[in-house]
C-alpha cells in the first residue's frame, strides 16, 4: 500500500500553500488531472503500481512493489519546436525552473534537487514529453544513495544504468501489441541519451529518432493518442544485492493526450527569451550582439 503521504501525492495540488510545485503543476498546457478518470492530461500513478526488483532478485528473481517514489512529481510540459529541443532545463523561458529560483530569492527551497526527463519525439514537427521530479520539501539528494550516485556519474555508468518501466493502461489492441501490457528498457543502451548537470539539477534528453523500431512503435501509439493511457516510471537499475530493492525516483501517467495540446517553443538560434516567473516573451537580437 502507499503511504498517506505519497496518496495526497496523486493528487493535484490546492493553491494557498508555500511549496513552489504548486505552481508549476497546476500550469503548462498539459495539465493535472484525476488519476482515474482525467483526459488529456497527466497524473501520478502509485509506486505499488510497478513491480521492480526486490530484496531477493539475485538469488531467487522475485520482485516487488515499488512503493513510494524517491523524488515528488513537479509538473509536465509538452511541447512543440521547429528543431529538437535540449537541454530545457538551462532556457530562461523554463517554467519550473523559474518557479524554483523566485522560492530561492525568497530564501525557500534552497537545497531542492530537480530532475527532468526529457523525451524528444521526432516527426514534422518536433515534439518533447518533459517530465519533472524533485526532492521532496528542501531536502537534497540522500549523500552515497544510488540514485546520488548515478547524478553524480559519468556518462557511461548512466547509460547502463538508466532504466523506463511502462504499464498500458488503456488503448486499442494494436498499440498494446506493438508497446505491451508491461515493459522494461535501458534506454541509455536502447536509444541516445544525453544529460546535463546543472548545481541543482539534472535533465536527461532521450533522442527516440536515434532507433528506427523505437520511432515505428511510438508514431503508431501516436496515431492512437487519444485513446491511450499509459504509466512510465523512471529508475536507476540495481546491479548488486546492496543496491537492492530497486524504486522508482518517479512516475507519470499520460492520459488520452491531444497533440494540439502542445505549446509551440521557439528555438531559433538568434533570438533569445526573456522571462520571469509570471510570463516570457521573445526578444530577437542579432548575432554579433550576443
Amino acid at each position: 500500500m502507499c503511504s498517506a503521504k505519497q496518496k495526497l501525492s496523486q493528487h493535484c495540488p490546492k493553491g494557498g500553500g508555500r511549496d513552489w510545485r504548486e505552481e508549476v503543476i497546476t500550469g503548462g498546457s498539459l495539465k493535472c488531472v484525476d488519476l482515474n478518470n482525467g483526459t488529456n492530461g497527466w497524473a501520478s500513478p502509485p509506486g505499488d503500481n510497478f513491480n521492480l526488483r526486490g530484496p531477493n532478485y539475485f538469488t531467487k528473481k522475485t520482485k516487488i512493489p515499488s512503493g513510494e517514489w524517491l523524488l515528488q512529481p513537479a509538473g509536465v510540459d509538452w511541447l512543440r519546436s521547429n528543431s529538437k529541443l535540449d537541454h530545457v532545463l538551462s532556457r530562461n523561458d523554463n517554467r519550473v525552473m523559474n518557479a524554483l529560483k523566485k522560492s530561492h530569492s525568497q530564501g525557500e527551497f534552497l537545497k531542492t534537487f530537480v530532475f527532468a526527463v526529457n523525451l524528444q519525439i521526432p516527426g514534422r514537427d518536433q515534439h518533447s514529453a518533459v517530465f519533472y521530479f524533485a526532492t521532496e520539501q528542501n531536502r537534497p539528494l540522500e549523500p552515497g544513495s544510488l540514485l546520488y550516485r548515478f547524478v553524480h556519474g559519468d556518462d557511461s555508468y548512466r547509460n547502463n544504468r538508466f532504466k523506463i518501466v511502462n504499464r498500458m493502461i488503456k488503448g486499442p489492441w494494436i498499440v498494446k501489441t506493438a508497446v505491451g501490457n508491461y515493459s522494461a528498457c535501458l534506454l541509455g543502451k536502447a536509444l541516445n541519451c544525453y544529460y546535463h548537470k546543472g548545481p541543482n539539477y539534472l535533465e536527461i534528453d532521450v533522442d527516440i529518432g536515434s532507433s528506427a523500431i523505437a520511432t515505428a512503435i511510438l508514431h503508431l501509439a501516436l496515431g492512437y493518442v487519444t485513446s491511450v493511457t499509459i504509466d512510465m516510471g523512471f529508475l536507476v537499475e540495481a546491479e548488486t544485492a546492496e543496491e537492492l530493492p530497486e524504486k522508482l525516483f518517479g512516475a507519470v501517467r499520460i492520459c488520452q493526450m491531444e497533440m494540439s495540446s502542445a505549446t509551440f517553443v521557439e528555438t531559433t538560434p538568434y533570438k533569445k527569451l526573456i522571462s520571469n516567473h509570471n510570463s516570457s516573451k521573445v526578444q530577437a537580437e542579432n548575432n554579433e550582439d550576443e
